[in-house]
């Protein structure tokens, strides 16, 4: 059975739901503060492992929280993260509307935790949906996912999420999410991408984030 601490009720998925629209509808207004969500001036200009692989980002956004458990704790959590293995730990039910066969784990589970560089991780169970390749892992510390999308125009869109665990002292951590994604220009794309997409992103990470708070500190506790 489900720990019910960790994923979100039907209310909350509701006003999650709630969020994505207020998002996308007041976005040119939230952009600047959801961009740079829970973090310092400090961090959103600190390099991150897998700035090199979008040098020019027609979008970026860093955000980040802090979690009252030490990096060991926290990043078997990320390892495990990806459609089909631990989820992504945000709003479960709303991913599923969308088909993405979303079941967020509320335990480290142990044949996840073998991730290599060049591994796949799922956003859907099936073709259609957005994967990443493995470009970096740094245990304990960086976990860099890429995304690539072909185009008929000469430029893919490519996209990085950039995982980084930044120790305060030995019993607290900050979390750092950093997305950059660049695309060829065309008003589709624009659409796509900074009306649509970069809200709802928001909405998303930001339960995520929560969602590995809640968890690594539950694991602290028991």
């Amino acid at each position: 059975m489900a720990d019910q601490r960790f994923n979100p009720t039907i209310i909350e998925e509701g006003l999650g739901a709630i969020a994505i629209v207020v998002s996308i509808v007041t976005s040119p207004l939230l952009r600047p503060w959801y961009h740079k969500w829970g973090t310092t001036t400090a961090e959103v200009n600190m390099s991150l492992p897998g700035d090199d692989l979008v040098p020019h980002p027609k979008l970026e956004a860093t955000r980040a929280i802090t979690i009252k458990a030490p990096a060991a704790t926290v990043w078997p959590w990320l390892v495990q993260l990806g459609q089909g293995r631990g989820g992504w730990y945000s709003y479960e039910r709303l991913e599923n509307l969308a088909g993405c066969d979303m079941h967020n784990a509320d335990q480290i589970i142990s044949e996840y935790q073998d991730l290599k560089v060049g591994d796949i991780v799922r956003m859907g169970p099936e073709e259609g949906y957005p994967t990443f390749d493995v470009i970096t892992i740094e245990p304990g510390r960086a976990l860099v996912l890429q995304g690539v999308m072909p185009s008929e125009q000469t430029k893919p869109t490519t996209w990085v999420y950039s995982f980084f665990i930044d120790p305060i002292d030995e019993e607290t951590v900050r979390l750092m999410l950093r997305f950059r994604l660049d695309y060829e220009p065309s008003l589709g794309n624009f659409l796509v991408w900074r009306v649509l997409t970069d809200p709802i992103d928001f909405v998303m990470e930001r339960k995520m984030l929560q969602g590995i708070k809640v968890r690594a500190e539950a694991a602290v506790s028991n």
